[in-house]
């Protein structure tokens, strides 16, 4: 277990008497409020000093609400540093008043915009690409959401963004109730190869069985991603609320930290604070 605080790069914070979210409706142990005192509540002994929050799919009229809300909860909670908004990138040149509102706030560190629910090909659009590289004039982010299926072409993607900083979210969301490995492994170590690219340690427990996973079900995931990213490029999240489907948040913690068990103490605190402290520039 990690002993020193932590910086949680995935946090999902939502209310559905605020905004509108339509994907809840159909996932009713989310179907509420998950707010600042829950995630408290949820991270019990565990010592987390600096939050960012990921955009959470409202509907794309709220996206711009969504990211003052939050904006409105870190004056609450000065441990919410960073927001991952939402933006329609597969518009080109279409987002950027959309980009120009949201850079207004500083607190905005990056863009998300959910490929896993897209047709393979969405990220090779023209105008999506186009979009995604007008992030290095905002100096924003992409956290790359998918499903496994996705990474080919994601890489092809991200070749050609080569002045954006990306970080995979959820390490690229492979199989793991089904101990699939290929071709996620082939195609995970042909993501890191890009230098411009960092990997989130976040979501595995929900790609698992939610009721009957077990630490040895994650590890060879996580020790490929290390092998690949190395503990300079690889970065820990929660994916709460959306974890607490098949996890409680210190269980995810302990079991991410056991599967690094043996590694130095500068390379934990570089995968629970460091690395998330530069690669969302929250210093």
């Amino acid at each position: 277990m990690a002993d020193f605080p932590i910086v949680d790069t995935h946090i999902h914070l939502w209310d559905p008497n605020v905004l509108r979210y339509p994907w809840l409706e159909d996932t009713p142990f989310l179907n509420k409020p998950y707010l600042l005192e829950d995630y408290r509540k949820a991270c019990g002994p565990i010592d987390v000093d600096t939050m960012v929050f990921v955009q959470c799919d409202t509907h794309p009229d709220d996206s711009l609400k969504e990211a003052e809300w939050v904006a409105s909860l870190a004056k609450v909670d000065a441990r919410l540093k960073g927001i991952v908004a939402w933006a329609p990138l597969e518009t080109g040149e279409g987002a950027r008043a959309h980009l120009e509102k949201l850079t207004e706030n500083p607190a905005v560190k990056g863009i998300r915009r959910l490929i896993q629910s897209e047709s393979l090909e969405f990220c090779l659009q023209s105008d999506f690409i186009k979009g995604v590289q007008m992030l290095e004039e905002f100096g924003l982010s992409f956290d790359i959401c998918i499903y496994h299926p996705h990474l080919a072409n994601t890489i092809e993607f991200v070749k050609q963004c080569p002045n954006v900083q990306f970080i995979l979210d959820h390490i690229g969301k492979p199989d793991i109730k089904n101990q699939l490995f290929e071709p996620w492994k082939r195609e995970i170590k042909t993501l890191s190869s890009l230098p411009n690219v960092h990997c989130k340690v976040s979501g595995l427990v929900t790609e698992a069985d939610f009721e009957k996973w077990t630490p040895e079900d994650l590890k060879p995931y996580i020790d490929h991603v290390i092998d690949c990213f190395g503990f300079d490029r690889a970065i820990y999240g929660s994916d709460w609320p959306v974890a607490a489907q098949a996890t409680e948040y210190p269980r995810w913690v302990e079991t991410l930290a056991r599967a690094v068990e043996g590694c130095s103490d500068d390379e934990l605190g570089k995968l629970f604070h460091d690395n998330a402290i530069r690669f969302y520039r929250l210093s």
